[in-house]
């Protein structure tokens, strides 16, 4: 988009997020919760009873970004593989209670739908239990999501590529799709893991963490390194040749670096954090919808920023509230330009 159709102001930003549709492609999850309250130890083992109080399943992994995405106002269109069982079911149904499309999921007797357990008392989370499997799709599954995503890429302003490392995407798919995407002119934003790290070459945007960019290059730097973690930011580029890197640092905020190599380092707001859990996935999400309107990747990362401390706030995996978001970039004097 040139930069006479940027938005003009904050509130006029926001609203052209609901214009938008996102392609979301990758690993969903569901996130479980058991919450209850400890108060004694067990006599079978040093560990804590938990009295349950309730229970709750949520979207979590890609699912959790196509719920942040419809937070902000656009249209989510979740492409991604579940299981046939009661995982997937209830991962079906919470999509349709949310008003999400499920046209691009797969269902596969091949694999189970990734399932997170946790296990929470007095707010803090005791203990966690993964059901998984990290194999990749077979042929029949993997023609299955690829057909998914030709049909839904033309609907699509901006593809996100939501990588957990459990199989759903691989080399080859990742290749072709963000190939097809680049054919059609849509702008392609990665969150990686370590598997597939290197396997995202001329995507738009790049997200890693400090952590997923020192294991993806295999090079060893402390978060205070300033000149070697810039090393290995232009190591990145020379072998994915990304448009935009930009990097969660955690409790030091976030670096971006633009098409033009300019280097910004944003620090991070003050805060009470009760959950780190799912910031990357608003942090992803928000930034995908400013790539798809072409604000400059200085507001990008500063606007992401903000959206990824404000749900460290909240307990568990949760979606950023809009509203928010907008309130507290007006009182910070985020400026578009």
């Amino acid at each position: 988009m040139p930069a006479a159709a940027l938005p003009a102001s904050l509130p006029d930003l926001f609203t052209a997020f609901n214009g938008l549709t996102v392609l979301i492609v990758g690993d969903v999850m569901m996130d479980a919760y058991v919450w209850g309250k400890a108060a004694r130890l067990s006599p079978e083992a040093p560990v804590p009873v938990v009295n349950v109080s309730r229970q709750e399943q949520r979207l979590g992994g890609a699912a959790n970004v196509a719920l942040n995405v419809q937070a902000l106002g656009a249209t989510p269109l979740l492409c991604a593989v579940v299981g046939q069982d009661q995982g997937g079911d209830q991962l079906l149904d919470l999509l349709h209670a949310g008003g999400l499309s499920a046209e691009g999921m797969v269902r596969s007797t091949h694999r189970p739908t990734t399932v997170k357990q946790r296990i929470l008392a007095q707010g803090q989370q005791l203990l966690r239990i993964d059901s998984e499997v990290e194999t990749d799709l077979n042929a029949e599954e993997n023609a299955d999501l690829t057909a998914r995503f030709q049909l839904l890429l033309p609907r699509a302003d901006v593809v996100i590529f939501e990588d957990y490392d459990k199989g759903v995407l691989n080399a080859e798919s990742i290749r072709q799709f963000i190939s097809l995407a680049r054919e059609q002119g849509i702008p392609t934003v990665v969150d990686p893991k370590k598997k597939n790290f290197l396997a995202y070459q001329h995507c738009t945007l790049f997200k890693p963490n400090l952590k997923e960019l020192r294991e993806g290059l295999k090079l060893d730097f402390n978060d205070a390194d300033r000149p070697n973690f810039e090393a290995a930011v232009e190591k990145l580029r020379e072998v994915l040749h990304p448009e935009i890197v930009l990097v969660t640092l955690s409790e030091r905020g976030v670096f971006v670096e633009n098409g033009e190599l300019t280097r910004t380092y944003i620090p991070a707001h003050l805060r009470t954090i009760s959950d780190v859990s799912g910031a990357g996935d608003t942090v992803i999400s928000i930034a995908a919808l400013c790539v798809a309107l072409g604000l400059p990747a200085p507001v990008t990362a500063a606007l992401a920023n903000l959206g990824g401390g404000l749900v460290c706030e909240q307990v568990g995996v949760v979606p950023i509230e809009k509203q928010l978001l907008l309130a507290e970039a007006q009182e910070k004097g985020l400026k578009l330009q």
